[in-house]
């Protein structure tokens, strides 16, 4: 037991947790894997996040994990760990424990929001919108109440001013009737000035950028995604929902740590419009996974969303087929919002166009990742490039904890990933800075071995 272990002990008895195995080998999944030393790391940095992995699964918070690493396009770290179904806090002890597999999709909740973003950056592309079009140019009766002002760009970076989402939406019936959410969202208040205040928008946007794309594109967000972007990269899943058929194959989310205070829960039900627990059980529903949510219910896994922020690290481009132009990853990463506090969550942002950004000090993707861009999804989901350590990465997890000690070892691991593969132009500098003595001698060598042939 460390340290770390010590000061978790007093919250164990009051925190929900699946039971953990003394060997992991039996629910530990390995996938294809480079050689560390060809992009750039080694064995032992490797086997140091992988320990960083084992040890946040050992805390019982995620019942089932998934981590894929991408150095310079090359599968450095693929894992999975634990159970997709029959091992969740309070699950019967007989009960059939389904091992996690590599391709097993989870619901990766608001990383959609970045799935969703290029989407629309993919349009603008083709030229069938512009990001600073208004919202009420392709749905007029939004334009009512002040709304009429609201630009897909303030929709897309969050400051559309209607961040929260009538309670009334939150009906999985509804999922299947657009035109009754599109009434509800035309009707929706708005909040604030568009464009002046950063608020979180964690379901409403979605919506209106759903119908947005449906009345732009002519189809709806799931046909367009998976005909513009999915198929041409070869994506098994990374869609909104999934078929009926495969509902039952998609891992199973539970609620884990401690129980929400009073706070937290007001918070939850503010930015969700629903409780905490309440909007996990919502998203194991068949009608959940079966719909279209642009905010919240994509379904895939660390491999593709590792290799869709391949894609954007590339600027458009994986295994040779081109999706976005590279003008359109770079408008969509620039800084739109520095460190500004979000109204909605209550913590200063870096945000570009539909990805959280990273910085010097502490963000999402660890210490020292300036250049990082990415996405959360509910608690313990993270995808994100970053571009100085060409690395892309997604770490997907079936536990939701929301403020629990335990954090830390999310931390670790976030960190031990950042520190293992560290920036390369740093690296190539301290190479070129080596250089220059060796350039001098080869210049003397070749200069002393002239002379010599001029004297013979």
């Amino acid at each position: 037991m460390d340290l770390v272990d010590l000061l978790l002990a007093p919250t164990a008895p009051f925190s929900r947790t699946c039971r953990v195995p003394t060997s992991l080998d039996s629910i530990s999944r390995i996938g294809d894997e480079v050689r560390p030393r060809d992009v750039g790391a080694t064995r032992r940095g490797v086997d140091e996040v992988v320990a960083a992995f084992e040890a946040l699964y050992r805390t019982g918070l995620y019942p089932a994990m998934q981590l894929c690493v991408r150095r310079d396009g090359g599968r450095v770290i693929h894992r999975a760990i634990g159970h997709a179904r029959g091992n969740e806090p309070g699950a019967d002890p007989d009960a059939d424990k389904v091992p996690v597999e590599l391709d097993t999709p989870f619901c990766v909740y608001s990383a959609s929001k970045a799935i969703t973003a290029m989407a629309i950056h993919k349009l603008d592309e083709e030229r069938l919108l512009h990001i600073d079009d208004r919202v009420s140019d392709y749905i007029p009766e939004f334009g009512v109440g002040g709304k009429q002002w609201i630009t897909i760009r303030h929709v897309v970076g969050h400051r559309a001013g209607i961040p929260q989402m009538p309670p009334e939406a939150m009906d999985l019936d509804l999922l299947t009737d657009r035109e009754a959410i599109v009434k509800i969202m035309c009707e929706a208040p708005r909040l604030s000035r568009p464009g002046r205040r950063l608020a979180y928008h964690a379901i409403s946007g979605g919506f209106l950028l759903g119908e947005v794309v449906r009345r732009a594109a002519g189809e709806d967000l799931r046909s367009y995604l998976g005909r513009e972007i999915c198929k041409p990269l070869g994506f098994r899943w990374m869609n909104y929902g999934v078929r009926a058929k495969d509902v039952g194959r998609v891992g199973r989310d539970s609620v884990t740590g401690l129980p929400l205070g009073r706070v937290l829960s007001q918070l939850s039900e503010s930015v969700l419009g629903t409780s905490f627990e309440n909007a996990v059980e919502m998203a194991g529903d068949p009608r959940f996974l079966r719909g279209i949510v642009p905010s919240a219910n994509i379904c895939s896994n660390a491999d593709e969303l590792s290799a869709f922020y391949q894609c954007l690290l590339q600027e458009g481009e994986l295994d040779g087929v081109r999706v976005f132009e590279p003008r359109t990853i770079h408008r969509a990463t620039a800084e739109q919002s520095y460190w500004e506090i979000d109204l909605t969550l209550g913590i200063p942002l870096r945000h570009g166009l539909g990805f959280m950004l990273g910085s010097e000090g502490l963000s999402p993707w660890g210490l020292g990742a300036s250049r990082a861009f990415g996405h959360v999804g509910l608690t313990n989901v993270f995808s994100w490039a970053d571009p100085e350590r060409r690395l892309a990465v997604a770490l997907i997890t079936s536990g939701k904890p929301v403020l629990t000690p335990e954090v830390v070892r999310l931390a670790s691991l976030i960190n031990t990933i950042g520190t293992v593969f560290g920036p390369i132009q740093a690296r190539s500098r301290s190479t070129r800075q080596r250089h220059p003595t060796r350039q001098r001698r080869q210049r003397r060598s070749t200069r002393s071995a002239a002379a010599k042939r001029r004297v013979a």
